[in-house]
């Protein structure tokens, strides 16, 4: 499974990245992994699973976390998480 990452602000992508987990694990274990390793590498806080994102999110294997999804206050527009590859 690939998972892109990415920062927007003012709709300018300012930071991507593309986490891969081959594992036998179950595919939510492997996004809520991957969310937490490139929450980790962008030092960002973990957002919240609103109702709105996981609808979304099964919905487009995509979803975009605001600031309503974080805790503390965060510097750009919005992070969005993409599964690219199965």
């Amino acid at each position: 499974m690939r998972i892109w990452f990415k920062i927007f602000k003012d709709n300018h992508l300012l930071r991507d990245t593309v986490i891969t987990d081959e594992s036998e694990d179950t595919r939510t274990h492997k996004i809520f992994r991957a969310l937490e390793q490139v929450c980790y590498d962008f030092d960002l806080s973990k957002p919240l699973w609103l109702d709105a994102t996981v609808s979304e999110f099964k919905r487009h294997a995509k979803a975009r976390f605001y600031q309503d999804n974080f805790v503390e206050d965060i510097d750009f527009d919005f992070l969005e998480i993409h599964v690219i590859e199965e």
